[in-house]
């Protein structure tokens, strides 16, 4: 069955979150809809959705353009070959250790990092910079500090690039997971671009809820990097699932929210070892306490 995108951009993150709850009203209804800013200095934010039935491209373009934005570009991406619709030129990023990047790129991989190619970025919620960049600053802050994952969990995994990122530094097979099967074909297909086949392991999975996940538990490692609300309804089940002493680095966050989470999260059994903001997302690192 085939898979149907609706994208375009605009201006401002209020107007593009506005558009973005718009979008969820349409009917058909989108299976899913994604913003995030635009990582090229713009200032532009991106909108789009998934739908399992042809979009109303009519009432596309009346909130296209009721809302000020582009034209929503629409296409029709087999299962067969979806991803090779949805590649799209990603800037580099440097955190650490780390050097993320398109294949556009490869030249300019510096040959003391470790690169991460990503190829599609159609899973929504990895594109935004300050979030990524965060986490992968966080490992590389804990691998500085010596600290050696035998278990790592990516929970809300989209492209895996964190799940990867664990991959290349730790001897282990890191588990990955999404809620959206979406995002898990894009965290296959790069995890085999990465020559990672066998070493990240991607599956369908609500927070936990996975037989495979229980089975890998306990984690001295866990990555979410997802939103507030998930972050704070899975902080029970995040406790159960790492190991005492472990650590769990949290982002899709925004400043004003962290509070909200530490705080949750110190009653589940966690101290705060850092808090980090890139302009205005924060990443938290975690430690679960001993004994």
């Amino acid at each position: 069955m085939p898979t149907f995108t609706a994208l375009t951009s605009l201006p401002g993150k209020a107007p593009a979150e506005a558009l973005g709850e718009a979008l969820e009203r349409l009917e058909p209804a989108p299976t899913g809809v994604g913003v995030s800013e635009i990582e090229d200095g713009s200032g532009l934010w991106e909108v789009g959705g998934y739908f399992i039935e042809q979009p109303d491209e009519v009432a596309l373009s009346l909130l296209a353009a009721a809302f000020g934005s582009k034209d929503f570009a629409v296409s029709e991406l087999p299962d067969t070959d979806w991803v090779a619709h949805v590649r799209r030129e990603l800037s580099p990023v440097e955190a650490g250790r780390f050097f993320v990047y398109g294949s556009h790129d490869a030249d300019k991989l510096p040959e003391a990092s470790i690169g991460l190619l990503i190829e599609a970025a159609m899973a929504f919620g990895t594109g935004h910079h300050g979030t990524t960049l965060g986490c992968l600053r966080a490992l590389d802050r804990l691998i500085d500090a010596g600290f050696v994952a035998e278990s790592v969990a990516d929970i809300g995994c989209g492209t895996a690039v964190l799940g990867m990122a664990a991959a290349k530094v730790y001897p282990n097979v890191v588990m990955a997971s999404d809620i959206d099967q979406v995002a898990v074909d894009v965290a296959e297909v790069n995890v085999s671009c990465n020559g990672l086949a066998g070493r990240v392991k991607c599956i369908e999975a609500a927070g936990f809820e996975h037989p495979e996940l229980a089975s890998a538990a306990p984690f001295d490692l866990i990555f979410a990097n997802i939103l507030k609300g998930p972050l704070i309804d899975l902080a029970p089940s995040m406790s159960a699932a790492c190991a005492p002493g472990g650590y769990v680095i949290l982002s899709g966050l925004l400043n004003e929210q962290a509070a909200e989470v530490i705080g949750v999260y110190t009653q589940n059994g966690y101290n705060l070892i850092q808090h980090d903001e890139i302009v205005e997302w924060s990443t938290l690192t975690l430690r679960k306490k001993e004994g």
